[in-house]
């Protein structure tokens, strides 16, 4: 027998909150019947009441203990429900509280339910009057919003006490008007936490068939046995799956949620469609974006909420967060006089009424489609920016918005239930494409935000962000920005929130953007930029760009083209309209039929619907495939809830718990957390022998306790108002979004600081930022001729321009890009070519003679020429100098090292440089300068050839680590080859280099171009130790928190967590077959075997000692390193050999740090903590004495791999008198190094085979970076 669930415990709710029954009061009826049988004109409203009120659980707690079954159960004995009393009279609508043991929920105000169910008046009519359905919205206190729905019918009044003498006779149909005399209105009212608008008004329309046949005294069962039904059917979990329930005569679906941060869509989204012209529904769009004060009108009760609601589902994931009553009675008018903004709905009987009354309302007539304001003036709201309106005025006209349509073909369906279902079935079709289509106009309008966004302190420049914005634009960007609803979106993004828009924001951006992902802020336009924005159509007004530029990367975000300040003059010629077609991939989804509820319906009917609701559940999981993780989660999740229902806590747990090896996305955490906490003393207990749940109530009970409360703040960028030390003005620069990397700002401090006190006052601050952004504007404002910029490459910005000077090639302007330097000449614009940095041999700064002057004269002599070009750059003579330099000194490092993002950094110096001399006095400004010279001092002071042999076998070099503000160490590489799957895009099927930084941090590359796929999320928060590529489509990755998050490698999400170890994650080793096997090791020496499909564990064994740190698969066996030894295991974990490290070193104190085995050579490799050699003995017999392979210079081994016949070591050794990370290639054959190369600053912490061509080597978080190097 199933335990009580605690009455604290707020168990989960079914889809009902309250029903009610609502119809006049006694008083109310005498006159009308008396005036309508003497043909009296129009009667007087009656006054509505509410008669009857039902709320779950339907049972008392007497009934609840005596019959041992949970709370939530129902019983005959007596029923959560009350009616009006009818033994007194009474001379005023009910007022009072209702009894005891009903308990409203909060947002329901009883009082106010007659008039909102009854929002017209109520009224006796002469003759039957077509049933009607409307909606409302309730909101709490707290801005909690409930939904009802409500349905009026009328039955015949035969006299004025038939309704409240318990003892009236009802005819089974229908009377005519004449034998009945009049017709009296009632309502039925759902509440729901659930905006569920067509399952409930479908329901509501099955009850009505019952309603219309039963007699007075009956009502009352009928509604009450309809409300239980509704109260015990749980909430659909986030996903594909749909529950249906027989209510018959219909099958009622209940839609779920797309996911967790979705709203639920039961309602047809395309209604505003319908109603207003495309435009007019960007109009809307606007109002709501700037948060005006907005009244609907119809005709029409039960549209003013949907197609509100429709246009609150438009704005996902931005979310409305003002007063929301979408229906107005005549009593509640007065509303519209508030102050502040609110989105309303009235009758249009009532539009002159509101339009006279208030002033600065958006009156919206849904009827005849306009938008008004209610003062008599020209509504003055800004249009949405051009570009983002015009695609979605395109997208919404491709739309094929009437079913009749898609009908034509087919035959009649002669199933009702059939025919709902294609309805169904063409409704959720055209919704998903309704709903892209309003994320896309989302994402359009604010995708730029996120470049002026400083992640680490949580600022937004709001100012730099408006002056990038076109003139048209900035009035709507203004009034935006000053909204609540804008301020939740920055919270959102500040936090990296993976929701709907940052999806599409994400699969949306171009390749360009995707390479700029890793940086901060849009950079100068390049040369391809220019060029199609001289020929874009929608070219036309002039922007002023004003943008930040950190850490400078040589491709440049494509910028939008300028936009027009109104709708109405939209250019369309030229605009394609092949990228403006929908293309919705349609996402499956399932259902699950909701088993029968047997009446009568006592606690044994209840308890039987619980245990069907758990059989079917169960059964619909042993018939689901090993891949469809997704469905069986949320067979999980409905089980967990049925059990909890069911008082069964600890079914209900290990259910919840489930959901970590199938969807953690979905895993009720609040749920779990207050069921633990109402666990009984012996409940816990037992819950504490279960290990699963035992690991369960760690995480969401002590751990959760021990979390910090996130931080959400929003911070506008200032300028600083008093002086700065270093740490404060770091920190100021970061805000700024002028520089991230911490040690550039440290040599910028140090410029300008020289000849001071090390400290910066915010006057010379506030000099710095406006030269700074003076210097951007203007290299934003360079127009090249197309004859130049046929010479350029398609992905160089113009960065640099001096004044027009006399050069020995002709009179112009000196340009300066990533990649060379060129002469802009006067008069007809025209291209001489002075250098490309690479092609400089030496830069001088000199002076010639002219007349009785010294003019400062820049040579720089090339490589490739004899010609030395000279220019008289007079006083901007120094700073060119320093400039050519730095960039010449950043560009043979980047040469050398193969690294670009030493000209990159280069680039950094030489605008800060320029920056400092706008800035400071002209006497020491050079100097000062001069201090940001850094690969030129580097170049000078430590001339550092790198070794040739590294050179030869280097071929690039990537930062995972660019965009931050200091470098991470690169704890795990993962290459994974390139699979396409059909469902997928086609880049997502390219190899992709995985690279695990601190603190759970995962960083994926595309290996066919070595740049970002996605930029950094989460596994965990602690420190990756293995990843491994399990089956075609997971990679798993073990972490020092015990846990092995399982990543899917197409779309890149992390929602299934294996949480079995109780120790470190150390290791990860993939058996081959169908379905693959995976082995798992944790530091206290467990090792775990999974089936790769099921995520079940399949084996389980414990090495002695603990410390284990790697395994390896070999020939039936698994390989086991511990600090003492290493061991090969049986698939059943029996020991097979052993090798200990006291037998083989017995002078030394020395440990196994790593291992690799080499089948073809029967050989076992090996490195030991301290030492500079690495071992191998023979497979054959491990007793007998390792040969040794000596590392010169090597101080520590950290990794090393097998890759051919070769055996890659990584660590740290001397290199030129410094320490440095070094990898030592040895052959395997030979047990010689071939190669020693150079390559890192700090240690080699990891090294990766990429298909045996390539190895990829990852360093400490002295430098952060990862070299590919070629395999021979």
């Amino acid at each position: 027998m199933a335990e009580a669930a605690p009455s604290h415990l707020a168990l989960p709710s079914g889809l009902l909150e309250l029903c009610a029954l609502l119809g006049p009061s006694r008083d109310s009826l005498r006159g009308p019947e008396v005036s309508l049988k003497k043909g009296v004109g129009s009667p007087s409203p009656l006054d509505p009441e509410v008669l009857s009120v039902f709320v779950p659980p339907f049972v008392t707690k007497e009934d609840s203990q005596t019959a041992g079954v949970p709370s939530a159960t129902l019983s005959k004995a007596r029923r959560r429900s009350f009616r009006k009393k009818r033994d007194k009279p009474k001379t005023e609508p009910w007022k009072g509280l209702p009894p005891e043991d009903v308990s409203v929920p909060d947002g329901v105000d009883l009082l106010a339910l007659p008039q909102l169910c009854f929002p017209g008046g109520m009224y006796v009519a002469s003759e039957p009057k077509e049933d009607c359905v409307h909606f409302l919205v309730l909101t709490d206190v707290c801005g909690n919003r409930t939904y009802g729905a409500v349905v009026q019918y009328y039955r015949p009044l035969r006299d004025e006490s038939c309704f409240y003498n318990g003892k009236a006779h009802w005819e089974p149909s229908w009377p005519t008007a004449g034998m009945a005399g009049c017709f009296v209105p009632f309502a039925v009212c759902v509440v729901s936490k659930l905006p569920y608008y067509n399952a409930l008004k479908d329901c509501l329309s099955c009850l009505l068939t019952h309603l219309k046949l039963c007699k007075d005294f009956e009502v009352d069962n009928h509604i009450k046995d309809f409300a239980a039904k509704l109260s015990l059917i749980p909430s659909p979990p986030p996903g594909p799956l749909h529950l249906i329930f027989n209510m018959k005569p219909l099958q009622i679906v209940f839609p779920s949620r797309a996911d967790p941060e979705s709203p639920v869509i039961d309602l047809d989204l395309h209604l505003p469609l319908l109603c207003f012209r495309p435009e007019k529904v960007l109009q809307i769009l606007t109002c709501l974006l700037t948060e005006q004060r907005i009244v609907f009108f119809s005709s029409s009760w039960a549209l003013l909420p949907l197609v509100a609601e429709c246009f609150l589902a438009y704005l996902h994931p931005l979310q409305w967060q003002h007063t929301f009553v979408p229906i107005l009675s005549r009593q509640m008018l007065d509303f519209v006089m508030a102050p502040t903004s609110f989105l309303m709905g009235c009758h249009l009987d009532h539009f002159d009424e509101v339009s006279k009354e208030a002033d600065g309302l958006i009156l919206i007539n849904m009827d005849n489609g306009s938008v008004t304001c209610s003062d008599d003036r020209e509504v003055d709201v800004p249009d949405i920016p051009l570009l983002a309106a015009h695609t979605f005025i395109q997208r919404v006209q491709s739309l094929r918005l009437h079913h009749e349509l898609d009908l034509a073909h087919l035959g009649a369906s002669t199933d009702l239930n059939e025919g709902r279902a294609r309805q169904r079935a063409w409704q959720r079709s055209l919704n998903r494409q309704v709903q892209h289509a309003a994320l896309q106009l989302l994402v359009g309008v604010f995708r730029d935000v996120k470049n002026h966004l400083n992640y680490e302190h949580r600022v937004f420049n709001s100012e730099e962000f408006l002056k990038t914005r076109a003139p048209g634009d900035q009035r709507f960007y203004r009034q935006v920005l000053d909204t609540y609803m804008f301020h939740s979106f920055l919270k959102a993004r500040l936090s990296r929130r993976m929701d709907a828009f940052a999806q599409m924001d994400l699969h949306t951006q171009s390749e360009d953007d995707r390479l700029n992902g890793m940086l901060v802020s849009p950079r100068r336009p390049t040369i391809e930029k220019m060029t199609s924005q001289k020929f874009s159509p929608l070219h036309i007004a002039h922007r002023r760009m004003v943008v930040s530029m950190p850490n400078l990367q040589d491709i440049a975000v494509p910028e939008l083209p300028a936009r027009n300040a109104s709708l109405r003059k939209v250019d369309t010629t030229g605009c394609g309209t092949g990228s403006i077609a929908l293309s919705v991939n349609p996402k499956p989804t399932y259902t699950f039929k909701i088993p029968e509820i047997h009446f009568p319906l006592v606690s044994q009917c209840v308890q039987a619907y619980y245990a069907d609701c758990v059989v079917q559940l169960t059964k619909a999981m042993s018939l689901l495939a090993p891949d469809s993780s997704v469905l069986l989660a949320r067979y999980f999740y409905l089980r967990g809830a049925v059990h909890l229902m069911h008082g069964q806590l600890l079914d209900a747990l290990l259910d919840f718990q489930s959901l970590y090896k199938t969807d953690i996305q979905i895993f009720p955490a609040d749920l779990v957390r207050r069921t633990v906490r109402s666990l009984s003393g012996p409940q816990r207990a037992q819950a504490e022998r279960v290990p699963e749940l035992r690991r369960l109530i760690s995480e969401v009970v002590d751990k959760a306790s021990e979390a910090a409360k996130p931080d959400d703040r929003v911070k506008n960028f200032e300028l600083p108002k008093t002086h700065m030390q270093l740490d404060d003005f770091v920190r100021r620069v970061q805000e700024s979004g002028i520089v991230k990397d911490t040690d550039i700002i440290h040599r910028l401090f140090e410029a300008l600081t020289v000849g001071h006190e090390k400290q910066i006052d915010p006057e010379t601050f506030k000099d710095f930022y406006n030269c700074w952004k003076e210097a951007e504007a203007e290299a934003q404002e360079v127009s090249l001729p197309l004859s130049v910029m046929e010479h350029l490459d398609k992905n160089e910005c113009v960065y640099k321009l001096s004044s027009s000077v006399k050069t020995n090639r002709g009179v112009g302007k000196i340009a300066m890009t990533q990649k060379r330097l060129f002469l802009l000449t006067e008069g007809r614009p025209g291209y001489v070519e002075i250098s490309t940095f690479r092609n400089i041999e030496e830069v001088r700064s000199t002076t010639v003679a002219f007349l009785l002057l010294r003019i400062p004269t820049l040579k720089i002599k090339m490589v490739s020429k004899k010609e030395v070009f000279e220019a008289n750059l007079k006083t901007e003579c120094d700073l060119w100098h320093l400039m050519v330099k730095e960039m010449w000194a950043g560009k043979k490092l980047a040469d050398d090292h193969k690294d670009p993002q030493y000209i990159q950094q280069a680039l950094t110096h030489v605008l800060l440089m320029d920056a400092v001399v706008g800035t400071l006095p002209s006497p020491g400004a050079i100097y000062a300068a001069s201090k940001l010279s850094y690969f030129d001092r580097m170049k000078n002071e430590m001339p550092m050839a790198v070794p040739k042999t590294t050179s030869e076998t280097l071929k690039h070099k990537i930062n995972p680590s660019a965009g931050e503000t200091l470098p991470h160490a690169v704890d795990v590489l993962l290459y994974t080859p390139g699979h396409l799957d059909p469902a997928e895009k086609v880049e997502d099927a390219h190899p992709k280099l995985w690279c695990a930084l601190s603190e759970g941090k995962v960083t994926v590359f595309d290996a066919s171009s070595w740049t970002v796929h996605q930029h950094c999320f989460k596994a965990g928060n602690s420190k990756v130790n293995c990843m491994v590529m399990a089956e075609q489509n997971q990679v798993w990755v073990g972490c020092e928190d015990a846990v092995i998050y399982i990543i899917h490698v197409h779309s890149t999400s992390c929602h299934k967590q294996l949480t079995d170890h109780r120790c470190g994650v150390t290791d990860l080793a993939v058996q081959s077959g169908t379905p693959s096997k995976v082995y798992s090791s944790s530091a206290d020496g467990t090792i775990l075997a999974w089936n790769a499909s099921t995520l079940q564990v399949t084996d389980r064994f414990q090495l002695p000692g603990g410390r284990l740190s790697s395994i390896s698969l070999h020939d039936g066996c698994l390989w086991c390193c511990t600090g003492n030894s290493i061991v090969a295991m049986t698939s059943s974990g029996l020991l097979c050999q052993e090798l200990k490290i006291s037998e083989n070193f017995k002078d030394i104190s020395t440990s196994f740090l790593s291992f690799q085995l080499l089948p073809e050579q029967e050989q076992l490799w090996a490195a030991c903590a301290g030492l500079d050699s690495v071992y191998t003995w023979s497979l054959k017999d491990l007793t007998q004495r390792p040969q040794a392979v000596r590392l010169q210079d090597c101080s520590e081994v950290s990794c090393m791999i097998r890759v051919k016949k070769q055996i890659w070591v990584g660590g740290t050794g001397l290199a030129q008198g410094k320490s440095k990370g070094k990898i030592y290639v040895i052959d395997a054959e030979r047990k010689t190094v071939e190669k020693e190369l150079v390559a890192h600053v700090d240690t080699v912490k990891t090294l990766c085979s990429a298909e045996d061509r390539y190895v990829l080597s990852g360093s400490g978080r002295g430098e952060g970076k990862i070299a590919i190097w070629k395999v021979e």
